[in-house]
């Protein structure tokens, strides 16, 4: 059964990430655009989740601190 408050939190959680997602895009220059992205080279789209991961990576680690 799924609960409420669990189904809006990973709601809120896929928007934010989709956010991200976006945003790290505008940052490296890829040009995603809204629904369907197939028209990305895999060397685009690589280094948008790579992008990603070192923002990850370095926004925990400042929080460590």
């Amino acid at each position: 059964m799924t609960n409420n408050t669990n189904s809006k939190s990973s709601s809120e959680s896929k928007a934010a990430l989709k956010r991200f997602k976006e945003e790290v895009a505008s940052e490296i220059g890829v040009p995603l655009k809204e629904g369907y992205n197939g028209d990305l080279t895999s060397k685009q789209a690589g280094s948008i989740g790579g992008e990603m991961v070192k923002q990850m990576i370095k926004r925990q680690e400042e929080q460590m601190q």
